[in-house]
């Protein structure tokens, strides 16, 4: 499970304008994004019935 630390910047209303989290965090989420991206394109290539394209050609 992907656990965040986010410091929020707040403008002189405290209202959240930004936010910050740390690089391994980010990259965490970068891969985690990553792979649900891979996982939406095999779930969409499953779905359309097309003929299979060997791996030597």
């Amino acid at each position: 499970m992907l656990t965040l630390h986010p410091q929020y910047i707040v403008d002189e209303t405290q209202a959240q304008q930004a936010v910050v989290i740390q690089i391994n965090e980010w990259q965490e989420v970068i891969k985690q994004l990553e792979m649900l991206d891979d996982i939406e394109a095999y779930d969409k290539a499953k779905k359309h019935k097309s003929e299979a394209i060997p791996f030597k050609q």
